[in-house]
């Protein structure tokens, strides 16, 4: 038997079955446990035993409330009972929130006592005071609008209190009438002090100018312009004011003007000039050391008595500023610690590059420690604005201070979660706005990549 031999295949047909690339592989898709939210659960949630049962009874807890206050607060609650009384949303449903309350009392809550027919001027002022902060919280403002925000603090006194227009457009002339006298009143103090300590004096010497042009020039201009050219809105008396807008009136000064003092009294704390450091140490010190409801009853009664007698001081005035020292003495310390985290090397990098004290401050030092300090000081100014409340103990209508007349109010004797609820929202809002704004800045100047 003759053996067969088998040919080999063609070469078309060894290429046919060749298994040639032509290209990458595609990555085949990682499990479901690996992406997505089962991802985030598993290792959120549930990546141990203690953390499945801490999950576990978190969500029976939170079941448990949810169940409670849904319905009370959004599926039984009255907002327009007749008549707009507590009896009266219990006779529509006495299982669910009566929120009449809040619709009725809605403007008051928010304006206060103020007169009814001028509420678009703290609307108005509201409005701006939202246009100028855009320059200052966001680099995406054009820079003209500096010029808005640098002027708000008149603007936003004047439709607020009204009078005439001339004393806000004056009280803005005074950081020029400062300027002036720190550059050429400087050049005199240099020569009687020497530079370093002539620096601090001639600054010292602007801030005064702009206090006595405040305290005198403003009061004796304006009344001699409105004599002549009568222009503005009508007053109205701070008894007035209330509600939320006292509050963001109190809130903002307070925090739109703690900043740059503490910047200088912590600048001041750590100057090898011993007067400058004493004064600096000792406000901190007095300012951290007392209450701040001590400082509020000092501004409201016992400031009056070391007044000249018909001397004319707004309450509200002396509130804010009593505030302002009170925040400004933390924000000092917050700042000091943000300048002791930096290494000496920055400082040595200033002088190495010839630049002097304030140029090294305003270039390299602070914008580093300011950094470093955003949470801090972010988290003072959560504090300032929630301690805005401790005004109703002197005898000012902030939301809290509103609550009691409300509720003497015989329509609504009785009602109490309701009211609290709603101020608790108010200043949740505001807080936790200005806290998700902190991470923000955190995350846009993040340099490194951990």
């Amino acid at each position: 038997m003759s053996e067969t031999q088998t040919a080999p295949p063609p070469a078309s047909a060894a290429r046919s079955h060749a298994f040639v690339a032509s290209g990458d592989i595609p990555p085949s898709p990682p499990p479901a446990s690996e992406v997505g939210p089962v991802r985030w659960v598993r290792e959120n949630l549930f990546s141990g035993w203690v953390n499945s049962i801490l999950t576990l009874l978190s969500l029976l807890a939170m079941y448990g409330l949810l169940s409670a206050l849904v319905p009370w607060l959004f599926l039984n609650s009255v907002w327009s009972p007749d008549p707009m009384s507590l009896n009266g949303c219990r006779e529509v449903n006495a299982h669910g929130a009566c929120l009449a309350v809040i619709n009725e009392r809605w403007l008051q809550f928010v304006f206060g006592f103020y007169p009814a027919e001028q509420y678009w001027r703290p609307t108005l002022a509201f409005g701006l005071m939202i246009v100028a902060l855009w320059p200052v919280l966001f680099d995406s403002a054009p820079r003209p609008m500096l010029w808005l925000t640098a002027a708000y603090p008149a603007i936003g006194y004047w439709l607020v209190w009204g009078g005439s227009v001339w004393g806000p457009a004056l009280a803005l002339a005074a950081p020029a009438a400062g300027y002036f006298v720190w550059l050429y009143g400087g050049v005199l103090i240099n020569r009687i002090w020497g530079e370093d300590f002539g620096a601090i004096m001639s600054l010292v010497a602007g801030g005064l100018a702009m206090v006595l042009w405040w305290m005198f020039a403003v009061v004796l201009l304006d009344g001699v312009i409105s004599d002549v050219l009568p222009l503005g809105l009508e007053p109205v008396e701070s008894s007035k004011l209330g509600g939320f807008l006292l509050s963001m009136i109190i809130g903002a000064t307070g925090i739109a003007a703690s900043l740059p003092l503490g910047i200088l009294l912590a600048l001041g704390r750590q100057s090898s000039l011993f007067i400058v450091k004493a004064i600096c140490v000792a406000f901190i010190e007095c300012m951290r050391g007392v209450p701040l409801i001590t400082l509020l009853f000092v501004a409201s009664t016992l400031l009056n008595y070391f007044l000249p007698p018909g001397t004319e001081f707004d309450v509200i005035l002396r509130v804010c500023i009593m505030v302002t020292f009170f925040a400004s003495a933390y924000m000092a310390e917050v700042i000091r610690g943000g300048l002791a985290s930096l290494p000496k090397g920055q400082y040595e990098a200033g002088d190495a590059m010839g630049l002097d004290y304030w140029k090294s401050m305003r270039l390299i030092i602070l914008p580093q420690a300011l950094k470093v300090s955003i949470p801090a000081i972010v988290n003072t100014f959560i504090g300032l604005f929630k301690d805005t409340v401790l005004v109703s103990q002197i005898s000012l209508f902030d939301p809290l201070g509103l609550l009691n007349p409300i509720r003497a109010d015989a329509a609504w004797n009785g009602i109490v979660w309701e009211l609290y609820g709603f101020v608790a929202l108010f200043f949740f809002v505001f807080c936790f706005g200005m806290s998700r704004y902190s991470m923000y800045l955190e995350r846009k100047l993040k340099t490194d990549h951990r």
